[in-house]
């Protein structure tokens, strides 16, 4: 099969509703259901055909009942206000997974998905540090995400650990963080002190790209 030729190198924050480390990352079932989580991204540079897309974010909200890949899940996408038509129309292709082969980040989360809202084209603000291991996405009135580092529960200082994942799908290492999020939409719920993580990467029809990847890439700024 035959794909767009589309790239993108972003910057990237997830929080969930399982533990710190997440067991959904060593093949294991969730901390607790249903699994919620919302997702951002910034596009550092990008393309999709001949729209360019640097400089623009998504998001999206998400909720599985079980673990993720049994199924089932629903899903709210998010697309910047500021892009234009044709750069909404790649970005929903992209968030898709139809323009990418199987076993792939968007595919693959594509797949376990059966309910999907309509998007929202909505105000994003984004801000990441992989070194200070800080992050916050907030879409107003519809979600917001702050990360932090994890504290010692004993002397408060900060805890640093990363998960390296050679094959991953959707990263090659990560920084581990706390997160605090909720989603005023009808998905999401709200978690305190739950996974989280930052990293950079590069996608594309046939997945990860590896020369785009932390620590690789650095900050990918």
């Amino acid at each position: 099969m035959s794909y767009v030729d589309w790239q993108i190198i972003v910057k990237r924050l997830v929080s969930c509703s399982c533990d710190y480390g997440c067991p959904c990352e060593f093949n294991a079932r969730p901390s607790r259901t249903p699994c919620e989580g919302v997702e951002g991204f910034e596009i550092v540079q990008g393309h999709f055909g001949e729209t360019r897309l640097d400089g623009l974010r998504f998001a999206g909200i998400f909720h599985w009942p079980g673990a993720v890949h049994e199924g089932d899940g629903s899903y709210i996408p998010i697309v910047d206000e500021r892009a234009n038509e044709a750069q909404r129309d790649a970005l929903l292709q992209i968030l898709s997974g139809e323009e990418q082969e199987p076993t792939t980040l968007f595919n693959i989360y594509g797949s376990t998905l059966e309910h999907e809202y309509d998007p929202i084209f909505a105000r994003i603000e984004f801000d990441s540090d992989l070194g200070a291991r800080t992050g916050r996405l907030r879409v107003p009135g519809i979600l917001e995400s702050r990360l932090e580092p994890i504290r010692d529960p004993v002397t408060g200082a900060e805890h640093h650990a990363t998960i390296k994942l050679p094959h991953g799908f959707e990263f090659r290492e990560a920084e581990m963080v706390s997160s605090t999020f909720h989603s005023e939409k009808e998905i999401g719920g709200r978690h305190a002190q739950v996974y989280g993580f930052l990293t950079c990467a590069g996608y594309g029809p046939y997945g990860v790209i590896e020369e785009y990847c932390y620590p690789r890439y650095g900050a990918a700024s």
